[in-house]
């Protein structure tokens, strides 16, 4: 049997994979390059295939052969690095919560959902949250409509913060836990919301919530990840200037092993509970194959984990997520839990992105405008 066309095959998937990798390593915004950060977990796979093809022909290797095997081998150990920490086979960043008899005082159960505008599955959503009882329920891409159904959950849910939007970015917060002084802020495009506020926790202490969803790198949306990227660096700044602890959750449009993520726990301090334990692929829910974590949680070194867990389908795009955090600072304080640090490559990296972000939201907050003028 001839098998020189499967040679081959592997020998061209072999580059494509090397190719892709190292296009992604590009200092450039542009959706082009910045959207591989995001199948890294398929390019990893599809890596391990060819490099094990590669190993089943070594016999009929040329020098051509053994450099396309070499940039293989390294554009592949690069995709691991990336993925691995996401699996049990890498250190827990956070520390599983310890049981107490006082433990249900001090947990926080937050759940955060993309809920796709053109869903009209609203109940799906309501008997999820009757089901689980999160304190806090975050929820994007919910317009008019979703805020209508939603009131139903509100005697459970005393304080909100609503923002209906119909143009993919509208946001509404709900919590069972005091929320002090809310903010809605347009840090980078005037219709993109964020929301940040002072959560009083059930034992009184007081600390921050951050609530995001920038506009994503696209070919339909953002043609860089500028605006995007700035957004999340200029919260974990501000996360940093206030020097209390915090919570940062939403659909980020971003996976966690990106450059930019990496560098926001670096400036903010926050750590990532799915680091040591499990994928949480959330996006897209129609595409088993195609999935990677877009929602996300970051939190304060002084909380552990209590679980974290991907919800079922409520016929949006976004799987929902239900994170259980614990308070517990005098345990985190003797267990290997510190807070990721800033170099000062970082804080420059961090100063000159927000710049850039500022400048191009400018442009696109303008570029909507013009936009819904037309519709008129």
């Amino acid at each position: 049997m001839d098998f020189s066309l499967l040679y081959y095959g592997i020998q061209l998937l072999a580059g494509l994979i090397a190719f892709i990798t190292i296009w992604g390593w590009l200092p450039l915004d542009h959706w082009w390059v910045r959207s591989v950060d995001f199948p890294r977990i398929q390019i990893m796979v599809l890596g391990i295939i060819a490099w094990i093809g590669m190993l089943v022909f070594w016999s009929q290797w040329q020098l051509g052969q053994w450099l396309l095997f070499i940039a293989l081998s390294v554009t592949l150990a690069f995709q691991l690095r990336m993925v691995l920490p996401y699996t049990k086979l890498w250190k827990k960043e956070v520390q599983s919560a310890k049981n107490r008899p006082e433990s249900a005082k001090r947990q926080l159960k937050i759940m955060v959902s993309n809920v796709l505008t053109t869903n009209d599955n609203t109940q799906a959503l309501i008997d999820l949250v009757r089901k689980n009882q999160p304190d806090i329920l975050i929820t994007l891409e919910s317009d008019q409509k979703w805020q209508d159904a939603l009131n139903k959950i509100e005697p459970d849910y005393p304080y909100t913060v609503k923002v209906p939007l119909d143009n993919l970015y509208g946001m509404h917060l709900y919590s069972k836990l005091e929320l002090i002084k809310p903010e809605v802020k347009y840090l980078m495009i005037d219709d993109i919301p964020s929301i940040h506020t002072q959560l009083r926790l059930q034992s009184g202490r007081v600390i921050w919530l951050y609530c995001l969803h920038p506009m994503p790198p696209s070919p339909t949306e953002a043609d860089k990840s500028t605006t995007r990227d700035a957004e999340l660096l200029m919260v974990g700044r501000h996360i940093k200037e206030q020097e209390q602890a915090a919570i940062l959750a939403g659909d980020l449009n971003d996976v966690a092993w990106s450059k930019t993520t990496r560098r926001f726990q670096r400036i903010s301090g926050l750590l990532d509970p799915r680091i040591g334990r499990r994928f949480i692929n959330t996006f897209n829910v129609n595409y088993p194959v195609l999935r990677w974590a877009l929602d996300h949680i970051f939190h304060s070194t002084c909380f552990t984990v209590v679980d974290i867990k991907r919800m079922p389908s409520i016929g949006s795009d976004h799987f929902p997520v239900l994170t259980t955090l614990q308070y517990e600072p005098e345990e985190t304080s003797k267990q290997e839990q510190n807070a990721p640090t800033a170099q000062a490559e970082d804080i420059e990296e961090t100063e000159n992105k927000i710049k850039a972000g500022k400048k191009e939201g400018r442009k696109v907050s303008k570029e909507h405008v013009e936009e819904k003028q037309n519709d008129r």
